[in-house]
């Protein structure tokens, strides 16, 4: 709440200092949204560890360990591909009909899909499982909506700090879990040797975990989530009224437990309504949208890559690593982040800014991707030493700051946005451009990667690629202003 006192008697040199008191965020709301930020990372880093294997195993590639990487990226950026078609659409059309009924829908694609993938026996059937978890799985842009319902100025820097904390802890258990439980009949012969289904599905048991916390997390949305749309449309009322052709402009009123202060309140923002998708295309949605999607385009690539470069044989340009060590690694990575941004980013956003973690965490992509080849040179000349694993360790040290960049371009979307009304609809313009860039960014990176460690190529093709994203990131985020309080006031 933001106090104000102006009299006569005040100088006008010397108004009296804002009071700002924090609002608790709403914590019987809040932990469900966290939990629903599990399901959809968990799935990919599940299946992150065992999907160049996989890969291997099918028999698409025959025998060329050089194309691994390239159908890598192909099955990565099929998910993208659809996602960014529809996730527009999906948010969009949550700013109407409530959050809650899209994120059921989102849950349980994701649990059929990944059943499916856990049992496809070819490449086509692995496309098309990716394909409907992509249409269909508006999970991650639906639950950033729900935290700008339910969110006010002055706990939000606080609740965007908790949100990558799900990924992160993904990112620590869902690699585990996959580069584990894969195989399980070779892995564990006593346990699940005379399993004829597994031997058959020597992936379905990790993808089967994530079916089960996908499906619990249906159950909690359903039993548990209240929704943060006070003012609903059918479904029906908005085909009638062409929804997908021109804006809904029933006047709405904005959902009842958003905390609104009292000095920001005024009758456009009481009582009002979505807006076309013309009247979205601001400039400060236009410049967040270009920031969040050349990060997107750089951190998607350089995952991409860092997978298949630890996979890769030291010959080829990798580090010879099997599943299991490539989980543990991202796991260590994972718990890193949930470490820094639990204990961290509150009290660096509140002394540096939005505008200065963003710009101090994509410059760190810089010497990420100069350590590749120095890792990989290293391991030709000494193999896996104790100086490669300090090495290796000092590269994946440099992403925890990585990571703090979409915290901060979250709270550059929620202040872009032109009215309540429409958190749904910009929020969704911006991840259909961060989706786009997730298309090109794995299926180009790893094609390139796999281009350049062919004989007779450049081996720092790849690297050249990688350094010319992350240069056009910090071009992109230069952009945005130092203080976000600039885009709030005139929001």
């Amino acid at each position: 709440m933001i106090a104000r006192q102006d009299d006569e008697e005040t100088p006008l040199l010397q108004r009296p200092e804002q009071i700002t008191t924090r609002t608790p965020l709403p914590w019987d709301q809040f932990w469900i949204v966290l939990f629903l930020q599990l399901s959809d990372p968990l799935s990919s880093y599940i299946i992150a560890p065992f999907i160049p294997q996989l890969v291997r195993d099918i028999g698409v590639t025959r025998g060329d360990e050089s194309q691994v990487g390239h159908y890598v990226g192909i099955l990565q950026s099929s998910y993208y591909a659809v996602h960014a078609l529809t996730v527009f659409h999906w948010s969009r059309l949550s700013d109407h009909i409530g959050r809650k009924p899209v994120i059921l829908t989102a849950s349980l694609a994701l649990a059929v899909s990944m059943l499916s993938f856990g049992l496809s026996k070819t490449f086509l059937g692995l496309v098309i499982s990716r394909v409907v978890c992509g249409a269909f799985d508006s999970s991650h842009s639906i639950t950033g909506n729900i935290v700008m319902d339910i969110t006010d100025v002055t706990n939000m820097p606080n609740a965007y700090s908790y949100m990558p904390i799900p990924r992160m802890i993904a990112h620590t258990i869902g690699p585990l879990v996959g580069g584990s439980l894969s195989r399980p009949a070779d892995r564990f012969p006593d346990i699940f040797g005379q399993s004829k289904l597994l031997k058959t599905y020597p992936y379905l048991l990790p993808c089967s975990v994530s079916t089960i916390v996908v499906s619990v997390a249906w159950l909690v949305t359903y039993f548990c989530l209240k929704e943060s749309v006070s003012a609903r449309t059918s479904l029906w009322e908005l085909i009638k009224g062409g929804f997908f052709r021109q804006s809904y402009t029933k006047l709405r009123q904005p959902p009842r437990n958003v905390l609104v202060n009292p000095g920001e309140a005024g009758p456009e923002e009481v009582q009002s309504k979505s807006l076309p998708l013309r009247a979205l295309l601001t400039l400060k949605v236009s410049t967040v949208t270009a920031s969040y999607a050349s990060m997107g385009l750089f951190h998607i690539s350089f995952n991409s890559v860092l997978h298949v470069f630890y996979a890769t044989s030291i010959e080829h340009g990798g580090l010879s690593l099997d599943p299991p060590r490539i989980g543990a690694i991202i796991a260590a990575s994972g718990a890193a982040h949930v470490i820094f941004q639990l204990v961290f980013f509150a009290r660096l956003h509140d002394r540096f800014g939005a505008g200065a973690l963003n710009i101090t965490g994509i410059s760190s992509g810089i010497p990420i991707v100069i350590l590749f080849p120095v890792i990989n040179a290293l391991a030709r000349a000494h193999g896996m030493c104790l100086v490669v694993w300090l090495f290796v360790f000092i590269q994946t040290a440099l992403t925890v700051s990585l990571t703090m960049c979409y915290p901060c371009l979250a709270l550059f979307v929620r202040a872009a946005a032109p009215n309540r009304a429409s958190f749904g609809a910009t929020n969704g313009i911006v991840q259909m451009f961060n989706t786009i860039a997730k298309v090109i960014g794995p299926v180009s990176a790893a094609s390139i990667f796999s281009y350049s460690v062919q004989e007779g190529h450049d081996a720092w093709l790849i690297y050249y690629f990688l350094m010319t994203l992350a240069f056009l990131a910090v071009g992109a985020s230069l952009s945005l202003p130092r203080d976000l309080s600039v885009w709030e006031d005139q929001q």
